[in-house]
């Protein structure tokens, strides 16, 4: 080999460094033509003046892509050595084996070039200070990195094209292994029965969470055959857990659908030093390929698409804008009639539940589309829906035990078969036993260890077994089915009972109810309810709730009309609120009217008679009615109060502000009134119109 004339004394005073790499595992194993190959460059820096204790082999990133100089050891170290001033050359059997990425490839010419290092490939020895190597150098690096998009792209397109006729793999869902150019259901009996299972319960519980619950009170495991390692192909059984059965129920092959491309890459979210970080998954309009009915189906598509729609209803929490589940029947049902949107649900107590539409308050500052106390509203829709189920509770309730036997035997059938394997395994542990020589001790006690091994196991799949027969002897026998018949009768009782939890309540309810559509009216006591019940029936309702002033009723007018007149015929209390209730009037609070409160009214209708006229122009409210009304916290109205914003005065120990029409508009303006940082508020927005007399007396 002749020696270029680009090397000189100072180089060969420094290292010589041989950059070895190879592309993946598979071309570490298969292609070792071209791995001794780049071994060999040690001879060729011999050659060219170099010792063999001046040159140094880096082969740290044999198996890594040389698209990124990300997890490559071996580069990173080589571009220390070069930064360092300790190396004279950099071999490598082509230029692409040193950097595929232009980014990486230009960083190590400019320290080459600081640094004085030279570069040689097969062709030749580069000098990077050179303009004309430079500028050669620059022309391999960007067809290096075009080369690995070609080559990407054509494995790409194998792909694909392969996809397109259903017979790319890469490996099996659980139920499922690969056959020659598709995939068929796993020859195990237990494997074929288990994925079964796992389907049949997600639709009695309705709930992931549900099925993991089953899974390990009944200590039942997984079937998971690895896709790789020492291990690959054989049958293994694992703790349940929630990502594997979620990606069963979301992979359409289990309806017999091929499909290709349900995870993309997202560059930007993408995590330097995380392999496969970005990946997301795909939504079915960008999936490449879907062959339907090309594989063989555990489940319908219309069953598929039905625990898809369950599988969003019950991740309705984690997403902005649907009330989340809580355990109130009616939460995650009730739609409101003026903006479309869920309504949610808040507690107070133990028992008090209200009803809000507050995504427009919340999101954009808008005012809140309507709110009431929910009781009345749970109380009728639990009405109608013990009437529904009552015809049929007896029939339900036999066919709901019959399921639970159902699931006893198959859970028992899964035990069953584990022990059936159990022993296997050991029959064979024994039999490898028996064939070894003896006197090979070492070999003799390796496989008595594993005999042992699986009587253990077996002795366990035993007794797991025994202790679920134990617990689970109950059928249904002639007795049972009279204590059933029994029961139903009473099927109030049963909702109400203590046992009867709220999501249990809830379940039933979403089974047989797709939405409820409230719409208030005004400030009234009346709500308009639509009930879609399952099937396409609608129900329309009118219910009442409570409201915070009494002249809000629809019949407040009325109501006091008779209030006064018979006061005047001298009716006592009593009297009054009796003849009230049979006229089907009722209070504020939706509830019968009682001596107390005709009293009460009595003395609200003499203080506002006793008003003066320019008093009685204004509107005289409460903190918490007018802090409504203007879509306020409470908080905020006192606070306005004490700057002098808005009219109130002290009564006793209760605030009462006062504003008209106008003033209400003037208010409202200082509500819409952006007050970003230091900002004055306009002087016109929070001066009162007029001052009520009594303020300035």
């Amino acid at each position: 080999t002749l020696v270029s004339a680009k090397i000189r004394p100072a180089h060969q005073e420094r290292l010589a460094l041989v950059y070895v790499r190879q592309s993946s595992t598979k071309q570490v194993e298969e292609n070792t033509e071209s791995t001794e190959m780049q071994y060999r460059l040690v001879d060729r820096a011999a050659a060219m003046g170099w010792s063999d204790e001046r040159t140094e082999v880096i082969d740290d990133d044999l198996g890594m892509s040389g698209r990124s100089t990300e997890h490559r050891i071996g580069f990173q170290r080589m571009i220390a050595e070069v930064s360092l001033g300790h190396v004279g050359i950099i071999f490598s059997i082509e230029m692409s084996r040193l950097a595929r990425s232009c980014r990486d490839w230009h960083q190590l010419l400019e320290n080459c070039s600081v640094f004085e290092t030279l570069l040689a490939d097969a062709d030749g020895v580069y000098d990077p200070r050179d303009h004309n190597d430079r500028l050669l150098l620059g022309l391999k690096g960007t067809m290096s990195e075009a080369e690995l998009h070609v080559l990407q792209g054509r494995l790409r397109a194998g792909q694909l094209n392969k996809a397109r006729r259903g017979e790319y793999f890469t490996h099996a869902p659980i139920g499922y292994v690969r056959s020659e150019n598709s995939l068929v259901k796993d020859p195990d009996e237990q494997v074929r029965s288990f994925v079964e299972m796992i389907f049949s319960k997600f639709i009695e519980l309705g709930s992931l969470s549900g099925v993991v619950k089953f899974l390990r009170d009944e200590t039942l495991t997984v079937p998971l055959r690895d896709h790789r390692g020492p291990n690959k192909g054989k049958l293994q059984w694992k703790q349940p857990n929630t990502s594997t059965l979620l990606c069963m129920l979301h992979h359409p092959v289990y309806y017999g659908a091929y499909v290709y491309g349900r995870r993309k890459t997202d560059p930007k979210k993408v995590v330097k030093g995380r392999a496969n970080s970005g990946r997301v998954w795909a939504s079915s309009d960008q999936w490449d390929v879907l062959l339907e009915d090309k594989l063989p189906a555990y489940i319908s598509k219309e069953q598929f698409e039905e625990n898809q729609r369950k599988l969003w209803e019950n991740a309705a929490k984690y997403r902005l804008g649907v009330a989340m589940r809580g355990t109130s029947m009616l939460a995650g049902r009730v739609v409101c009639g003026h903006c479309g949107r869920h309504m949610s649900v808040s507690y107070s107590g133990r028992s008090k539940e209200r009803l809000a539409c507050d995504m427009t308050r919340n999101q954009w500052g808008e005012k809140q589309c309507q709110s009431f106390n929910a009781k009345s509203l749970s109380d009728l829709a639990q009405s109608l829906l013990l009437q529904a189920i009552a015809p049929a509770s007896i029939e339900l309730s036999l066919q709901a035990f019959a399921n639970l036997d159902q699931d006893r035997r198959v859970i028992e059938r899964q035990h069953m078969q584990s022990v059936e394997r159990a022993q296997y395994e050991s029959d064979v542990a024994y039999r490898r036993y028996e064939e070894v020589d003896p006197s090979n001790r070492l070999v003799a006690a390796e496989l008595e260890r594993r005999w042992e091994q699986t009587l253990r196991e077996k002795k366990a799949t035993e007794e797991t077994l025994d202790r679920f027969r134990s617990q689970h002897q109950e059928k249904l026998t002639p007795s049972r089915v009279s204590q059933i018949e029994k029961l139903s009768s009473d099927i109030p009782r049963l909702w109400n009972a203590e046992t009867t939890t709220g999501i249990d309540r809830q379940t039933i309810f979403r089974a047989l109810v797709e939405c409820i559509v409230v719409e208030t009216v005004g400030r009234t006591e009346y709500v308009h309810l639509t009930i879609r019940w399952s099937g396409g029936f609608e129900s329309r309702h009118r219910i009442l709730k409570p409201v915070l002033r009494f002249e809000w009723l629809e019949s407040a007018p009325e109501i006091r009309k008779l209030i006064q007149r018979r006061k005047g015929e001298g009716k006592t209390h009593a009297e009054v609120s009796a003849e009230l209730n049979r006229e089907g009037y009722h209070s504020a609070r939706c509830s019968a009217f009682t001596p107390v409160i005709v009293s009460s009214l009595i003395k609200q209708f003499r203080a506002e008679e006793n008003v003066k006229p320019e008093e009685r122009e204004l509107a005289s409210w409460g903190l918490r009615d007018l802090a409504h009304e203007l879509g306020l916290r409470k908080e905020t109205l006192n606070t306005w109060r004490r700057r002098g914003w808005v009219h109130a005065m002290k009564e006793s120990t209760r605030w009462t502000f006062w504003a008209d029409e106008e003033e209400l508009k003037r208010l409202r303006k200082l509500v819409d009134h952006n007050r970003q940082g230091l900002q004055k508020t306009p002087t016109k927005l929070t001066t009162p119109i007029i001052n009520h007399p009594q303020k300035n007396a």
